[in-house]
């Protein structure tokens, strides 16, 4: 045991109707991977917000190094040797993959910036990670996977004491979470202090040397990885002697296609250049049809083609029988198809808004801006649904950025749902919640299908993937290789010997 590099003491914060911290200690030691653990809205990310000065202390006392702290923000607490990559990728996708690394500490000469020298490093710092890549191509060229690989980059080039990971793998596929781990393991040997926050177990007990529990914004305790149980880790998480996991095995579906009668939409030959190749899919009512695939295996490309928020150059598509030119997002809401994005942050929630307005959005926008919904629909509708998906805090009027990421996506489920959708394509919707809200969640997702709706499911996790769709169609290389029907005898070993094989046989 070694003095801690950063110790926290009786932290409290608040925000407007939320009690985010309750006097919470916390301590990093130099040369350990320290895993925050708890469910979503138990703190985790206010306490790394705390510490990198994104947000200032109600009470309590931050030192580094044995001193006393108070940083002003994320780039005073960097040049103090505390380094963060956020869950949600913090950089600018219309500068180079090599501006990014560097912005802010841009080798120059003279006062003029080196660019054969900055793109030098770059790729000298990437190939830590395994990353090859055009490091003069624009950021917002590459896949949210790559992306946070660059923002890794980034965060271990700074002299850091401290690394503060939020989520890292959660974009990631198990190579690149076996690299990341690799780097990691280097960096803790070399003594820094790495602060990992996941709500994937097996990884925490793959990689993390201690684990700190935090629940309903208060300290549950600190533990050695080697004597906390995973079940115990849960149990600590979620308050309650609950085997979740045997929880969500018991939400499964049954395993049958749902075939017969007019498809909801069916897609013929559908594609787009240096995007997706052409691909033919159908998707009945009451089906959940799954996406599997490695990342940037095309899966994404396919929703946002079916959902007009990428315009297609190839084949077309019909809605109950009828063609559907699908060009728009405002034309796919028109034929009720819902699109819930990955990028909530970017691409799905307006922060500065609060919890029922970002809940009308999609309502408000599909009737025109010259016909407000009225303030008690409003209100009713929001209540309901802040009451169906148990969105914490209950209180409609705070804004969604003071939201954690669980229950942030449950908000911009709720957008959707109460527009009434037939069909509700669902990219990575549990990417980077706790287990209790994913099991919610996945729960959704059934009922859901069985009142009727169609849902196609996008999601990293194959096991998911098998316990919630009736049908699983399989991407590789931007390519639709296969759809399998998700009987009894299709497990994950066989989805990914369709992926590696691009083949529609699987053995038994």
């Amino acid at each position: 045991m070694t003095d801690p590099v950063v110790t926290m003491t009786a932290i409290s914060k608040s925000f407007p109707g939320v009690r985010a911290l309750d006097g919470v200690d916390f301590r990093l030691l130099p040369g350990e991977v320290h895993a925050l653990m708890g469910e979503n809205g138990a703190g985790k990310s206010t306490l790394i917000k705390v510490l990198t000065g994104v947000y200032g202390i109600d009470a309590g006392i931050v030192t580094l190094g044995g001193e006393q702290v108070a940083f002003t923000g994320p780039m005073q607490a960097a040049a103090a040797g505390v380094s963060t990559v956020y869950q949600e990728i913090n950089l600018l996708p219309n500068l180079s993959v090599a501006e990014n690394v560097f912005i802010g500490r841009e080798p120059r000469r003279f006062g003029a910036v080196r660019w054969g020298e900055m793109r030098r490093q770059a790729r000298a710092l990437l190939a830590r990670l395994d990353l090859s890549i055009d490091v003069a191509a624009p950021l917002s060229t590459y896949s949210l996977a790559v992306q946070q690989m660059i923002a890794i980059a980034r965060a271990i080039d700074v002299q850091a004491r401290v690394l503060i990971l939020d989520e890292p793998t959660s974009s990631l596929d198990a190579t690149e979470v076996t690299q990341l781990f690799k780097i990691m393991s280097q960096l803790r040997d070399d003594g820094i202090a790495i602060l990992f926050v996941t709500h994937f177990l097996d990884q925490v007990y793959r990689i993390a040397d201690r684990i700190t529990v935090l629940r309903n914004g208060r300290l549950v305790g600190e533990y050695l990885t080697t004597d906390l149980p995973q079940l115990a880790l849960i149990e600590k998480m979620i308050g309650k002697e609950l085997d979740v996991l045997e929880r969500i095995e018991e939400q499964q579906p049954k395993r049958t296609a749902r075939q017969g009668g007019t498809p909801f939409l069916q897609a013929t030959e559908l594609g787009r250049k240096r995007s997706v190749e052409p691909f033919s899919l159908t998707i009945h009512q009451g089906e959940v049809v799954g996406l599997a695939g490695l990342l940037g295996s095309g899966r994404t490309e396919v929703a946002r083609l079916l959902f007009g928020a990428d315009r297609a150059d190839h084949g077309q598509v019909t809605v109950d029988g009828k063609p559907a030119a699908l060009r728009t997002p405002a034309a796919a809401i028109g034929h009720d198809i819902a699109f819930s994005s990955e990028n909530r942050r970017t691409e799905g929630l307006v922060g500065e808004l609060t919890v029922r307005e970002n809940i009308i959005l999609a309502m408000q926008a599909a009737r025109g801006w010259l016909r407000p919904i009225p303030r008690r629909r409003q209100d009713e509708l929001v209540a309901r649904y802040v009451q169906a998906l148990g969105i914490r805090p209950t209180d409609p009027e705070i804004p969604v950025r003071n939201l954690s990421g669980g229950n942030q996506q449950k908000v911009l489920l709720a957008r959707w749902l109460i527009t009434e959708p037939r069909l509700l394509i669902l990219d990575e919707p549990t990417r980077g919640i706790d287990i209790g809200a994913k099991a919610e969640i996945q729960k959704l997702v059934v009922q859901l299908s069985d009142g009727g709706m169609a849902v196609l499911f996008v999601s990293a996790e194959l096991e998911e993937v098998l316990r919630l769709s009736h049908n699983v169609a399989v991407m590789r290389d931007r390519q639709l290789v296969t759809e399998l029907v998700n009987d009894q005898d299709l497990d994950a070993d066989k989805v990914m010997q369709a992926i590696a094989s691009g083949s529609r046989e699987v053995t038994a």
